[in-house]
């Protein structure tokens, strides 16, 4: 029996929490079996790390690429059984997930290409330093004006659409700083600047891109099971060749999910799933969403939540 019929949507960094997937792999065997692939895979002790490590440590890209991709795949492998995705999403490193899930990749694939993106992005932060801070209750034409004046001195664009009251900003060290410093003068904004050692979904990322362009490459893309709503464009797509493409141009380009998760609605998609730790695509569909009262937002980031989730669905 069908248990849920909507969006699926698959958390990336930043939703990295201590101990993620530890109590779904001492429960269920086919989970520890896929962290064991990620360790073998990324050839780092993912388990000790995520488990029983330091901090620091787990916001490290070059680890927390594998993990978290471990981390929602094995809620995905457990939960599938009682679900029917129209739509698929993921946001940035998530999309990943996404496309396991809808069977475009394998998982050995994914893992191979996360752990090579999450080095290479690590990696660009050394080479071509930049930084991203989130903006919070700021109209978007406000600060696309601030951010189209910087522009004009390098690189800096709004890199993440996330919510109508979220947006993040990524560029060169000194013009975000500049833009932090201009937002002081605006009433009820806030500006946090992210925990990152790079300046992701930029231009800055060019080298890194091309780098990882090559092993996508060599990946077999297949047919979806399920429509994914891919983030540099924020529409549907059904074209594994076409999808092929878009991700090669993912780790430069802005994630648009406001509007992935706007043109499911319009597709009549009303209930939506959040798979993976924490609730943070949870919570942003919901304030997307907000003023439409057919809509229904449940998260499965544990083992209880999604025992919870499969009885009572």
């Amino acid at each position: 029996m069908t248990l849920f019929e909507g969006a699926l949507l698959f958390p990336g960094q930043g939703s990295q929490e201590k101990g993620m997937g530890r109590d779904l792999a001492e429960f269920w065997p086919e989970a520890m079996d896929l962290w064991k692939i990620g360790e073998k895979i990324s050839g780092f002790p993912l388990r000790e790390i995520y488990w029983d490590g330091e901090a620091k440590d787990q916001a490290k890209t070059i680890y927390l690429q594998p993990a978290m991709t471990v981390a929602n795949l094995s809620l995905w492998f457990y939960l599938k059984s009682h679900l029917k995705p129209l739509s698929l999403a993921g946001h940035s490193l998530g999309e990943y997930s996404a496309l396991v899930a809808a069977k475009v990749i394998e998982v050995q694939d994914a893992l191979k290409l996360v752990s090579i993106r999450g080095k290479l992005m690590q990696e660009a932060g050394t080479f071509s330093p930049g930084a991203m801070v989130a903006v919070l209750k700021m109209p978007l034409s406000q600060l696309e004006n601030l951010v189209s004046k910087l522009a004009e001195k390098g690189t800096i664009l709004i890199a993440n659409y996330n919510t109508y009251t979220q947006y993040v900003v990524s560029g060169e060290i000194n013009l975000i700083d500049e833009l932090v410093n201009n937002l002081k003068s605006y009433k009820g904004v806030r500006a946090i600047k992210l925990p990152v050692n790079g300046a992701f979904h930029s231009p800055l990322m060019r080298e890194a891109s091309l780098e990882l362009a090559k092993e996508i490459e060599k990946v077999h893309f297949s047919s979806p099971d399920f429509p994914i709503y891919l983030n540099s464009t924020g529409e549907k797509e059904l074209n594994p060749d076409r999808i092929k493409t878009v991700l090669k141009e993912q780790m430069i380009s802005s994630v648009f999910w406001i509007q992935s998760i706007e043109n499911m609605y319009k597709q009549g998609i009303y209930s939506y799933l959040e798979i993976g730790p924490k609730n943070v695509l949870s919570k942003m569909t919901a304030q997307i969403l907000a003023d439409k009262t057919d809509v229904k937002v449940y998260k499965c980031s544990n083992l209880k939540e999604s025992k919870s989730f499969a009885e009572v669905k």
